[in-house]
C-alpha cells in the first residue's frame, strides 16, 4: 500500500502544504494559505524593526491549508496518509505561560504585539544582544562559541527578553519561551506544557545557545546574571533535545477530526525552514544550499572530523545533526537578499501613487520583470556603480544589524536599471564574502545548490550569482524544499525510511538547470568585489 507524507512549511506570508508519494517522491498535492491578519499589515511596525504574527494566523492557516490539499486527494489517499512535518521561520520565539498557550491566546492579551511569536526579521532587541554578547565573551563558558562567537538580536534569548523587559503585562503572565517549530508540533500532538515539549535540536543549536558540550541551554546563572527577569526561565527548558528525524508524538483527536486526517498521523519534530529546504535541496556532505528568497540562508553539513573541535567564526551556529543526523550543520546567510531588489522596486513605484489603483497595482507587477531584462543586456565594466547589500543589516560574516547599506560611483547619467545591476551584484559579492569566510575558516564546499523563488524565478541573478562566486550553481527542481524536507523528516520519524540519507535518495526531485560561471566576466568582478569590500570597510567605520 503506498504511502503518503505531508510536508508543512511556515514561511513569512503563508503556510504550505505538501502532499507526496514517500515510494516515490512524487508529489500528489499542493496547497497555499496566507495569513490573514499579517496581510492585513496588523501588529507590525517597520520603521521600528517590529514584526509579529500572531499565533492563531498559524491555526488558521493550517486548517484551510490541510482542507485544501485533502480535497485535492481520494479517499483512498487520505487513508494512506502516516506522517506530517513541519519546519518554519527562525528564530521566531513566542512567551507562553505554564500550560505552554502563546499569550496571544489568552483573551486579555489577544491584541498585544509582544504577546505574539516575534517573526525572525524582528531587530527590536539590538540592545539585548549586545548584552548577551557582552556577558558571553567574559563568562567562564562562551555560550556564543557554538553560534559563530556573536549572537544576534533576531534570535531566541535576546527577543524573549526585550518583551520581558518592555511590557509589564507580559511578565505578569510569562512562563516560558517556545519556537514556532516546537509549538506546532506541541499543539498538534497535546505535548504543550514548557517541560514536555520535544525541542528541535535545529532551532536550540542554531538560536538558543544549546549546545551538547555545556549540557543543553545556557546555565541558569548565566541567565539570571544576564537579567534577573529571566530567573526560573532555564529549568522550564528541557535540555534534552531531537533531531528533526524524529517522532515527536502522534496527532490528537482532536486534530485528527479538525483538519480530517486518519488516525495515528505521527509528527515530527520540528525543523527551521531554511535546514528544511536544504533537506529537501539534496543536501549532502562538502555542500551548500543557498536558500535564496527575502533574504538567504546557507546551509553547510560536513563530518565531524573535517572540523573536529574547530568553532567556526562569524557564522550562524554549527550544531550536530541540525539538518542530518550525524553531520555537523553549518548556517550562514544574508539579512536581505530580494528584499534589496523589493526595496528598488518600492523607490520606483512611489510615483505610481498618481494612478489609479488597478493600473498602479497592474505597473508595479511590471518593474522587476522589466529591470531584469534591463539590467541583463548592460555590459559589465569596472565603472559601473557599487553597492552594498546591508540594506537589513550583515547577518555574516560576523552580525551586525546595526549597519547600513550604500551605492557608490552614481552619475547623472546612471539609470534605474543601472542601480538594480549594482544591487543584484550586491546580493552576489555578499555570498562570495561568506563562501571565502567559510574557505579560511577550513570548511569544505565542493558544490553549491540554489533553491526559493529567486533561484527559480530569475535568471539574471542566478547567473550573476554564479559568475561572482566563481562555482557551479545547481537549482533545485523541488518547487516547495521546505515542505520536502520537513516530509522527508516526517517519513523517517514515522519509519517509512531507515535514515535521512534513505529519504533524500528515494524522494530527491533533482535539479532543473545548472548555471556556470563565465570566465569573461571574473577579471572585472574581481575589480568590483574589492570596491564592494571598500565601500563596506568605509560604511562600517561611521
Amino acid at each position: 500500500m503506498e504511502k503518503l507524507v505531508i510536508g508543512i512549511d511556515y514561511g513569512t506570508d503563508s503556510c504550505r502544504a505538501v502532499a507526496l508519494n514517500a515510494a516515490s517522491g512524487k508529489e500528489v498535492g499542493v496547497a497555499v494559505s496566507y495569513y490573514p491578519r499579517w496581510r492585513e499589515g496588523l501588529y507590525c511596525n517597520s520603521s521600528a524593526n517590529r514584526y509579529r504574527q500572531h499565533p492563531q494566523d498559524y491555526i488558521d492557516s493550517l486548517v484551510e491549508v490541510m482542507h485544501d490539499l485533502l480535497s485535492q486527494l481520494s479517499v483512498d489517499g487520505i487513508k494512506n496518509i502516516v506522517a506530517l512535518g513541519i519546519d518554519t521561520t527562525g528564530s521566531t520565539p513566542c512567551l507562553t505561560d505554564r500550560d505552554g498557550t502563546p499569550l496571544a491566546l489568552l483573551p486579555e492579551l489577544a491584541d498585544e504585539p509582544d504577546a505574539m511569536f516575534i517573526l525572525w526579521k524582528d531587530h527590536t532587541s539590538i540592545r539585548e544582544a549586545d548584552e548577551i554578547n557582552t556577558l558571553a565573551h567574559s563568562w567562564e563558558i562562551d555560550f556564543t562559541s557554538r553560534s559563530g562567537g556573536i549572537y544576534s538580536s533576531e534570535w531566541f534569548w535576546a527577543k524573549a527578553l526585550h518583551v520581558l523587559r518592555e511590557n509589564k503585562k507580559i511578565r505578569s503572565k510569562a512562563y516560558s519561551i517556545i519556537e514556532h517549530c516546537d509549538w506546532m508540533p506541541a499543539l498538534l500532538t497535546g505535548n504543550l506544557k514548557p517541560e514536555k515539549v520535544r525541542r528541535s535540536r535545529c532551532a536550540a543549536g542554531h538560536k538558543g545557545m544549546w549546545a551538547a558540550e555545556w549540557g543543553g541551554y545556557p546555565s541558569q546563572e548565566f541567565l539570571s546574571a544576564l537579567d534577573p527577569l529571566l530567573d526560573g526561565f532555564g529549568a522550564r527548558l528541557k535540555n534534552e533535545t531531537y533531531t528533526s528525524d524524529i517522532s515527536a508524538g502522534k496527532l490528537t483527536q482532536e486534530w485528527t477530526e479538525r483538519l480530517g486526517l486518519p488516525q495515528n498521523v505521527n509528527v515530527s519534530v520540528g525543523i527551521i525552514d531554511a535546514h528544511a529546504g536544504a533537506i529537501g535541496a539534496g543536501i549532502t556532505a562538502h555542500t551548500m544550499v543557498k536558500i535564496i528568497g527575502t533574504s538567504t540562508c546557507d546551509i553547510v553539513v560536513t563530518p565531524k572530523e573535517d572540523i573536529a573541535e574547530k568553532l567556526i567564526s562569524g557564522i550562524s551556529g554549527q550544531v550536530d545533526g541540525s539538518v542530518i543526523p550525524g553531520l555537523v550543520g553549518l548556517e550562514a546567510g544574508q539579512s536581505a537578499f530580494g528584499d534589496v531588489y523589493a526595496w528598488w522596486k518600492g523607490i520606483l513605484s512611489w510615483s505610481l501613487n498618481l494612478l489609479p489603483e488597478r493600473e498602479r497595482a497592474e505597473a508595479a507587477a511590471r518593474i522587476l520583470p522589466q529591470l531584469n531584462e534591463a539590467a541583463e543586456i548592460l555590459p559589465i565594466t569596472a565603472l559601473d556603480p557599487v553597492a552594498t547589500d546591508w540594506l537589513n543589516g550583515r547577518r555574516t560574516p560576523f552580525a551586525d544589524l546595526t549597519l547600513k547599506g550604500g551605492i557608490a560611483g552614481i552619475t547623472l547619467a546612471t539609470t534605474p536599471a543601472q542601480i538594480f545591476k549594482s544591487l543584484v551584484e550586491a546580493t552576489a559579492f555578499g555570498s562570495r564574502a561568506i563562501m571565502e569566510h567559510l574557505e579560511r575558516e577550513g570548511v569544505r564546499v565542493d558544490k553549491v545548490i540554489g533553491v526559493g523563488g529567486i533561484s527559480l524565478k530569475s535568471p539574471y541573478v542566478m547567473q550573476t550569482l554564479s559568475d561572482i562566486m566563481g562555482v557551479p550553481i545547481k537549482v533545485a527542481a523541488a518547487q516547495q524544499a521546505g515542505a520536502l524536507g520537513a516530509a522527508m523528516c516526517a517519513a523517517v520519524a514515522a519509519k517509512v525510511f531507515p535514515s535521512m540519507e534513505s529519504a533524500l535518495e528515494t524522494m530527491g526531485q533533482g535539479y532543473m538547470v545548472e548555471y556556470m560561471p563565465r570566465a569573461e566576466n571574473r577579471k572585472t568582478y574581481d575589480l568590483l568585489y574589492t570596491k564592494y569590500r571598500q565601500l563596506n570597510y568605509f560604511l562600517e567605520g561611521i
